[in-house]
């Protein structure tokens, strides 16, 4: 399994871990009600360093984002993100990512681990012929 570059930190907190899209992730600390509790009067973090990441660049880029999720990349200024949605042709979800805008033509999908390899070739499915 892989693991990512927070591992040590998790597991220095004593991290109890689970398999997830082939990464051995951080599942729980000192239990689900303590961490309900701190999250709720605190705050909570989530790594996301083991999610998929796809940079869309160039020119039309913001023309195939548009045309391809539901969210309106449009309104994104640089270094502010979205979530969104990329959507089958039946209408059934791809997988839910959040988009980010790294430039004026320039975009990161920020997608789900066990989903990186099918959202790639969606993504270069849908920009063929463009």
């Amino acid at each position: 399994m892989k693991r990512t570059c927070l591992y040590d930190a998790h597991r220095a907190r004593g991290a109890r871990f689970i398999e997830f899209g082939g990464w051995e992730m951080p599942v729980q600390y000192r239990g689900l009600l303590q961490e309900h509790a701190a999250v709720r009067a605190k705050a909570g973090l989530f790594d996301v360093s083991h999610m998929g990441e796809i940079e869309i660049e160039g020119h039309g880029a913001l023309a195939f984002c548009q045309s391809i999720a539901t969210n309106d990349a449009g309104r994104l200024t640089e270094g502010r993100a979205q979530y969104t949605l990329l959507c089958a042709d039946d209408g059934g979800t791809i997988d839910d990512t959040i988009l980010y805008r790294l430039g004026a033509e320039k975009f990161l999908f920020c997608v789900n681990a066990g989903n990186r390899v099918a959202c790639a070739d969606w993504l270069i499915s849908h920009a063929e012929g463009r």
